[in-house]
């Protein structure tokens, strides 16, 4: 399974929520990603979050389409988020939605690990491609 890495930057902006869901205490917002490295890619989505900032503890769950190359193939697909925090312990799963692939990268799927270093985010995308996707 090949492992690629490199740089994001993401903007995040508050959204309104439902009538439904309006006084729950949960927020939404948009995401906008700009992938570089060996993912060239832009990275569009919603999330919902909650926090109890007493306790540090907390959930996300993202779903964002990202268009562009990963390792010059050209195509779209998903990630679905899902991060969990317990009183200050982070756990974070990003992973490819299946069969949301398109173009050159239909089949694929792998893991993202998101790392943040100085400010700065980064990625360790690990991926598969259906063989005859070259």
């Amino acid at each position: 399974m090949p492992t690629i890495t490199g740089e994001f930057t993401v903007t995040m902006q508050p959204e309104a929520m439902s009538a439904v869901a309006a006084d729950s205490g949960i927020g939404r917002m948009s995401l906008d990603k700009h992938y570089q490295g060996a993912l060239q890619a832009h990275g569009k989505g919603e999330m919902l979050a909650y926090m109890d900032r007493a306790l540090g503890s907390g959930v996300y769950v993202a779903v964002e389409r990202v268009t562009g190359q990963v390792e010059g193939r050209d195509g779209s697909f998903l990630f679905h988020h899902t991060g969990v925090m317990t009183r200050g312990a982070p756990g974070l799963d990003v992973a490819v939605v299946p069969d949301s692939g398109t173009g050159q990268l239909a089949g694929i799927s792998g893991r993202l690990n998101i790392r943040i270093e100085g400010g700065k985010h980064y990625y360790d995308f690990d991926y598969t491609l259906p063989a005859g996707h070259e």
